[in-house]
């Protein structure tokens, strides 16, 4: 794993003094290897066993040792761990587009070491046993969810999607225990959503959250769990970085349930299909 990428993808879950150490960090990655544990906790005002103990908490046997993998990581690589400077010749919008490729990249690959190769597996293992899919989500998270939801129903699920969550309740007081909640919640908080995880469980379905990677309560209410890293500075952009990651991952799983090739053939007939009607 690449230890910036670890430490990007850690950090909203880092108290405020690693939170200190980690910006520092990915601020002046190329420079680290000037800097001992007592250089740098010298120049945060913070302990020297501070910066032992973040690196400890994220791997490493220690500072030297997460020293010299960022080292290795920005001599592998190129520095592409750390942001590019912008040529001073640059038209704006291919600086800005480059720019934004750079972060949704980097969104993306945290997203992918958060969700281990078994995990992502599991989830789609779930979805293809499922009786029936119900989708759910709130707000921007409600057009991820309808996408996903006719995704699976051209795949020949029986995926119901609802934009709102008042009118689940009825339809999950039907639901069998090999049916599948899938429920989409950026951050993860919402009150209604966590409501209607506990009803679904209680009947004895599965609930898939779709959440930031950040501890949430609709993540404590489910059986297995999709997570998203995705920040920015800037709060125009970190949507854009969030919906990237997402739709990667979501991408993922819908290849691993591509697997099946009655389903493909489904999903291929249905491609003729509207491409019949388009060329009539």
């Amino acid at each position: 794993m690449q230890p910036l990428l670890i430490i990007r993808s850690e950090r909203g879950q880092m108290s405020a003094i690693e939170r200190r150490i980690a910006d520092f960090i990915l601020d002046n990655a190329h420079l680290l290897r000037d800097y001992s544990s007592q250089q740098l906790a010298n120049a945060l005002g913070i302990s020297q066993s501070s910066v032992v103990k973040f690196s400890q908490k994220l791997g490493f046997k220690g500072y030297p040792d997460l020293k010299y993998s960022i080292g290795e990581a920005i001599a592998r690589n190129g520095d592409a761990d750390v942001p590019a400077a912008t040529d001073a010749g640059d038209h704006r919008q291919a600086a800005l587009a480059r720019g934004l490729w750079q972060a949704k990249s980097r969104a993306e690959e945290e997203t992918r070491l958060l969700n281990p190769p078994e995990q992502v597996e599991a989830v789609a293992a779930m979805l293809r046993d499922a009786g029936k899919v119900f989708v759910v989500g709130i707000g921007e998270d409600s057009v991820m969810a309808r996408a996903f939801a006719i995704r699976l129903s051209l795949l020949g699920f029986l995926a119901i999607h609802h934009f709102d969550p008042v009118l689940v309740p009825a339809e999950v007081a039907t639901s069998k225990p090999d049916d599948v909640l899938l429920l989409f919640s950026e951050r993860g908080q919402a009150a209604t959503l966590c409501q209607l995880a506990r009803l679904f469980r209680a009947r004895g379905g599965k609930v898939v959250s779709v959440t930031r990677h950040t501890a949430n309560p609709l993540r404590a209410h489910a059986d297995l769990s999709l997570l998203v890293s995705a920040h920015d500075e800037a709060s125009h952009v970190e949507p854009l970085l969030y919906q990237a990651a997402l739709q990667q991952l979501l991408d993922v799983v819908f290849l691993l349930l591509c697997g099946d090739e009655s389903r493909r053939r489904q999903l291929a007939d249905y491609h003729e299909h509207v491409r019949s009607l388009l060329d009539a």
